[in-house]
C-alpha cells in the first residue's frame, strides 16, 4: 500500500512537470514534428515515466534528467532562431525531389526517399497523374509540398474577375451554454441583441445553447443542446430517393 502511495506521489509530480515543461516547449514539437523533436519528446516522455514507476532509484536523478532535457530542447530552439546553421543541423532542409516536371533522383537517394512514399504523398494531395506537378519539396517534417503546372491548377475567382465577399473568423457568443460577455463587447452588440437572436430561432435560455458563434456576414450560428434526433436510415447512406417506411 506504501509503494502505491509513494507510486501515486511521483506520477502527480511527473505529470505536473511535463505539463509545466510541455508549455515551456510550445507548440513547435506538435506543430512541425522533424526527427530530432520526435526523438527528445519520446525521450523526455520516457523520463517521466520513469520517475512515476521506477522505485528502485530516487525520484531527484530523474527530476535533474528531465530538467536537463527540456532545458537543452529549450536551448536548442532557441539556438535554431538565431542560427541558420544550426537550424539545418537540427532540422535539416527542405529537398526538391520534383523540379520542372522532372523527379530528382539523387535528391531522393540521398534523403533515402522512395518512390512509393512519393506517389502516396502526391495522391494524399489530390495528384494521381505525375505530368501535373511542376514542383514537389520534401519538407523536414517528411510532409511534401507541391505546386502543379499552372494549366492543371483550379481556376479562381480572381481568373474569372469575379467579386468575392470577405470572410474571416466566426466569433463566439455563447459556449457551452454560457454568454461570452468579452466577445459579445469586442463586437459591439449586448445580451439584449443576443437573447432577441435567440428568440428568433426558437432558443429563450443560453443555458439552452452549446454553441453560438457570429459570423463575418452577421449571421449568428446556433447550436442547442436538445437537438432532435434523426435516426439513420439505410436509404440516407445509398442516396436513394424512395420516402422512408
Amino acid at each position: 500500500m506504501d509503494l502505491a502511495w509513494l507510486v501515486l506521489a511521483r506520477s502527480v509530480i511527473a505529470f505536473f512537470t511535463l505539463l509545466i515543461y510541455a508549455n515551456l516547449l510550445g507548440k513547435q514539437q506538435i506543430g512541425k514534428l522533424t526527427f530530432f523533436d520526435f526523438i527528445t519528446g519520446i525521450t523526455i516522455g520516457d523520463l517521466a515515466g520513469t520517475l512515476s514507476v521506477d522505485l528502485q532509484t530516487r525520484a531527484w536523478p530523474h527530476f535533474v534528467g528531465l530538467m536537463a532535457w527540456t532545458v537543452l530542447t529549450l536551448l536548442a530552439q532557441w539556438t535554431a532562431l538565431k542560427s541558420r546553421w544550426w537550424a539545418r543541423v537540427e532540422g535539416g532542409e527542405p529537398v526538391l525531389v520534383i523540379q520542372n516536371g522532372r523527379i530528382l533522383e539523387q535528391n531522393m537517394a540521398k534523403n533515402r526517399y522512395r518512390y512509393d512514399d512519393l506517389l502516396t504523398q502526391l495522391r494524399e494531395k489530390g495528384v494521381w497523374d505525375l505530368n501535373e506537378v511542376e514542383f514537389a519539396i520534401l519538407e523536414t517534417d517528411g510532409a511534401l509540398s507541391v505546386l502543379k503546372k499552372s494549366q492543371h491548377e483550379p481556376v479562381t475567382p480572381k481568373d474569372l474577375h469575379l467579386p468575392t465577399d470577405y470572410k474571416g473568423l466566426g466569433t463566439e457568443l455563447i459556449y457551452d451554454g454560457k454568454i461570452v460577455a468579452s466577445n459579445l463587447k469586442a463586437v459591439g452588440l449586448d445580451e439584449a441583441w443576443l437573447y432577441d437572436e435567440l428568440r428568433k430561432q426558437g432558443v429563450f435560455s443560453a443555458g439552452d445553447v452549446t454553441l453560438a458563434v457570429l459570423g463575418t456576414d452577421g449571421k449568428l450560428f446556433i447550436d442547442t443542446r436538445n437537438d432532435p434526433p434523426h435516426p439513420l436510415h439505410p436509404d440516407d447512406l445509398t442516396g436513394s430517393e424512395h420516402p422512408h417506411p
